[in-house]
């Protein structure tokens, strides 16, 4: 890990992750938390004295991996000026130039360290190790993206008149602040880094205080890659040091992931600081299975999407609308989702999300017409310590059950029997998070129907996880979304650049225009 600077507090070993099973369950006596400090201007620093810290625990056994700093706003600011330090020099260099520091990142990730990075998100998130490695991959597949960069931004010129030259040049815009959220410790953040540091900024990320090892890990992967020191900077913390990263006055945008709620303050006091902004709040997914669709192939997809990562991301699918009377749908996901095993779905973050995602089965089970199809409340006692949840299915008959407008975050399906397409397209386009939707059907006019009319950012056929693989950008509509832009793909190139344009004259034109 990162050698601390004179300054640093000193840390014990991290957890070898070749000591852990693949299941992610820590060995006895291999727990050895780490105290973490900031990593600023390419060495690791110690925050403010007298910072408090926080426990991170595994949601494995609940035992105590790690203490994380709760930077303040002078540790910000150390951060912040770091990177603004960095800038010149950083934006100075083309973009192939810096596009081969990325491609080293990607080789080094692919070939040497994804193994490592995946036991991380295990031991600090509680992924499966095959939904850990597929993180990794995903990740890596953004920063691949950015290698592409200097084709991508080459510009455009024209003579748009005789001897009139027109051109457009990416320009970066400076620090940019990376606000990330805990269900994807690795991928999320480099849905944004690989982009904005090839563009020629500088960055400063605050990671999840609930999973802060991974990026401390990437961050030293970084800098082997040939990362200048101040380029790439990380600080951790909760509230108190996301405000004091929107306010900086140096940081010329901010991206955020989280929920809803927080991401619409972002986004206000962003804007207020007439700073770009994106943030990319909460979910509700819709998936809508119509009669003809096929059962064997939807009920894999449907609880692949549902328990896939426990259910803790924003591409879940949350509720399934059946067009009609389909038994032998509900039968088959029921009975798919039964035959999984905790080492098929691991734990979710935390017993503060046990607690919520119970409190909605409870709920559920009390209101009138709700049956409890599959109940996975179990799991919390067999499993404990470790905070699980098991696969849990839930029928409805009231459209205004509650579980079927609040974002659950967990491995939780809710069933609603609806009688016709159009009630399944009214009932989606309703939903205020305009995130993901998905239509199951074998007829392409009907799949053809419902991509032109879910009020959706992005749509899948017969995919219930429909994220949109490079170049196409992330993103969805509504309260999924705060701002104008994409995180990914041709969304973030515009996110993280202006667009200088530039009109030249060398010579006399022959003939005269208004430009002359």
């Amino acid at each position: 890990m990162l050698q601390p600077t004179p300054n640093a507090t000193t840390t014990t070993t991290i957890i070898d992750p070749a000591k852990m099973p693949h299941d992610g369950s820590p060995s006895a006596g291999a727990m050895k938390p780490v105290v973490l400090a900031n990593y600023i201007a390419g060495a690791r620093t110690a925050p403010a004295a007298g910072t408090p810290t926080m426990p991170v625990t595994t949601p494995h056994s609940g035992a105590v991996i790690a203490h994380v700093p709760l930077s303040s706003a002078s540790d910000v600011r150390q951060a912040v000026e770091a990177a603004a330090a960095a800038f010149p020099a950083w934006s100075a260099r083309t973009v192939k130039d810096r596009v081969q520091i990325v491609l080293r990142y990607h080789h080094l990730v692919a070939s040497k360290y994804a193994d490592e990075l995946a036991d991380l998100i295990v031991k600090e998130h509680g992924k499966t190790k095959a939904e850990a490695l597929a993180e990794v991959a995903k990740g890596n597949e953004t920063v691949e993206y950015a290698c592409a960069l200097p084709e991508l931004v080459s510009g455009r010129i024209q003579e748009v008149s005789r001897g009139v030259l027109c051109q457009d040049r990416r320009v970066p815009l400076g620090v940019v602040a990376t606000i990330v959220p805990f269900n994807f410790p690795f991928m999320v953040p480099h849905w944004t880094l690989p982009i904005a540091l090839a563009l020629g900024n500088t960055v400063v990320l605050k990671p999840s205080e609930k999973v802060p090892l991974t990026m401390t890990r990437a961050a030293e992967i970084w800098a082997e890659a040939g990362l200048p020191a101040g380029v790439l900077n990380l600080v951790h913390g909760t509230a108190e040091t996301v405000m004091a990263l929107v306010d900086a006055p140096q940081v010329q945008v901010v991206t955020f992931v989280g929920t809803s709620r927080v991401a619409e303050i972002v986004h206000q006091r962003a804007c207020a600081l007439n700073k770009r902004v994106l943030a990319l709040g909460g979910a509700k997914n819709h998936l809508v299975a119509v009669p003809d669709c096929n059962v064997t192939m939807a009920a894999q997809d449907i609880v692949n999407s549902f328990c896939g990562c426990s259910g803790q991301r924003c591409m879940a699918a949350s509720v399934l609308l059946v067009v009609g009377d389909q038994p032998a749908l509900i039968d088959a996901v029921v009975a798919k989702a039964r035959a999984l095993t905790e080492r098929e779905v691991g734990p979710v973050i935390d017993a503060a999300s046990v607690a919520r995602i119970r409190g909605y089965i409870d709920d559920a089970e009390k209101a009138p017409g709700v049956k409890v199809l599959l109940d996975g409340r179990e799991w919390t006692q067999r499993l404990a310590p470790g905070t699980f949840v098991g696969p849990t299915i839930l029928l409805h008959t009231n459209p205004a059950d509650r579980a079927l407008h609040d974002e659950i975050f967990g491995p939780v399906l809710s069933i609603l029997q609806v009688p016709d397409l159009a009630t399944a397209i009214t009932i989606e386009n309703a939903n205020p998070y305009g995130n993901a939707a998905c239509i199951y059907t074998s007829s392409g006019h009907v799949a053809e129907q419902c991509a032109a009319r879910f009020q959706a950012g992005m749509v899948g056929v017969n995919i219930g996880v429909p994220v949109p693989r490079e170049p196409f950008s992330f993103g969805g509509w509504g309260a999924s979304r705060f701002g104008d832009l994409d995180i990914t793909g041709e969304g973030a190139v515009e996110l993280f650049t202006h667009k200088k344009k530039v009109t030249s004259k060398w010579t006399v034109p022959a003939e005269r225009s208004w430009l002359n």
